[in-house]
C-alpha cells in the first residue's frame, strides 16, 4: 500500500516539475527569442505556438486517446469558442510583445494581478458580488504592482501596457469560458478546448502575421541560412507552448484547487529568480518588494475565496 502511495506521490512531484519546468521555459524562450535573438516577430510566434498546439492536440486526443473527444454540438457553441480563441490570441500576442520591451521579472509581477482583472469582469459581466473582505484583498495586489513599476529600472511604458492588456485579456477569456460554456451540453475539458481553439487562432493569426509582419517567413529562412539554430529553437518553444498547457490540464487533474493555486503563485516566483540570473536584468529593492506585495495579496484573494465559498 506504502508502495503505491510513493509512486503517486512521486508522479505527481513528476508532473509539477514537467508544469513548471514547461512553463518558466517558454517564458524564457519566448523573451530570448523576441529580445536577446533579435526575433522581432511575436504574431508568428504566437502562430507557431498555436499551429503546433493544434498538432499535438489532435495527436493527444484523436490518435493516443488521452482523454475522450467532445464534440462541437451547435453552431451558436462554434461561435462561442471562436469568441474565446480571438480573445485568447490577444492575451498572448500581447504576452509576447511586451516580453520584447519588459524583462520577465516584471512582466511575471504584472501577470500576478490576473485575479484583479478577473474580480472586476466577474462583477461587470455577471453582476456576481464577492465578500468585501475577497475586494480588500486585491489592493495589495494592485498597490505591489504599482510600487514595482516605480522601482522597474528597465521600464517602458508600451511593453507595460501591452503586458496589462494580457493579463487583462487572459482575464476576460476565464470568466467568458464559465458563461458561454457553463451549460452542461457545451462544456468542455481544456484539452478538447485548446484542441478547437487552436486552429481557429491559427486563421485569426495568419491574416495578422501576412498583414504586420510582412516576409517573416523569408526572414526566418534566411536567418536559418546563417544559423539552423533558428528553426529548432522555433520547433521547440512551440512543442513546449503545447505541454504548458498539458501538463496544467494533468496537474489539475491529479491535484486540488488549492494546492494548484500555491503552486500557481510559486511558480511565478520561481521564474523570477530564474529570469534575472539567465538574463543578468537590472532589479531594485523596491521592485521585488513591490512584487513580493502582489504575491501576498494573491495569496490573501486565494484564501479569501476559499472562505467565502
Amino acid at each position: 500500500m506504502s508502495g503505491t502511495k510513493n509512486s503517486s506521490q512521486f508522479f505527481t512531484i513528476g508532473l509539477v516539475t514537467a508544469w513548471y519546468s514547461s512553463n518558466i521555459g517558454v517564458l524564457l524562450l519566448n523573451k530570448y527569442l523576441l529580445s536577446n535573438y533579435g526575433f522581432k516577430y511575436p504574431i508568428f510566434l504566437t502562430m507557431c505556438h498555436m499551429t503546433a498546439c493544434s498538432l499535438l492536440s489532435y495527436i493527444a486526443i484523436g490518435w493516443m486517446k488521452m482523454v475522450p473527444m467532445q464534440t462541437i454540438r451547435s453552431r451558436v457553441q462554434f461561435m462561442k469558442i471562436s469568441a474565446l480563441s480571438l480573445i485568447f490570441c490577444t492575451s498572448v500576442v500581447s504576452g509576447n510583445i511586451s516580453l520584447r520591451y519588459l524583462p520577465v521579472s516584471f512582466n511575471q509581477a504584472i501577470g500576478a494581478t490576473t485575479p484583479f482583472f478577473t474580480a472586476v469582469f466577474a462583477y461587470l459581466m455577471t453582476l456576481k458580488r464577492e465578500a468585501w473582505l475577497t475586494y480588500v484583498t486585491l489592493l495589495p495586489v494592485v498597490t505591489g504592482v504599482v510600487i514595482a513599476s516605480g522601482g522597474e529600472p528597465s521600464f517602458h511604458l508600451f511593453g507595460f501596457i501591452m503586458c496589462v492588456g494580457a493579463t487583462a485579456a487572459r482575464a476576460l477569456k476565464s470568466v467568458l469560458q464559465g458563461i458561454l460554456l457553463s451549460s452542461e451540453g457545451e462544456k468542455l475539458n481544456s484539452m478538447n478546448l485548446l484542441l478547437y481553439m487552436a486552429p481557429i487562432a491559427v486563421v485569426f493569426l495568419l491574416p495578422a502575421t501576412l498583414l504586420m509582419e510582412e516576409n517573416v517567413v523569408g526572414i526566418t529562412l534566411a536567418l536559418a541560412r546563417d544559423d539552423s539554430r533558428i528553426i529548432w529553437l522555433l520547433l521547440f518553444n512551440s512543442a513546449l507552448a503545447y505541454f504548458v498547457n498539458l501538463t496544467n490540464f494533468l496537474v489539475t487533474k491529479h491535484t486540488s484547487a488549492l494546492t494548484l493555486q500555491v503552486l500557481g503563485n510559486a511558480k511565478g516566483a520561481v521564474a523570477v529568480v530564474i529570469s534575472i540570473l539567465i538574463f543578468r536584468n537590472p532589479v531594485s529593492v523596491t521592485g521585488m518588494l513591490g512584487y513580493a506585495l502582489t504575491v501576498f495579496g494573491v495569496i490573501l484573494y486565494s484564501q479569501a475565496k476559499k472562505r467565502s465559498k
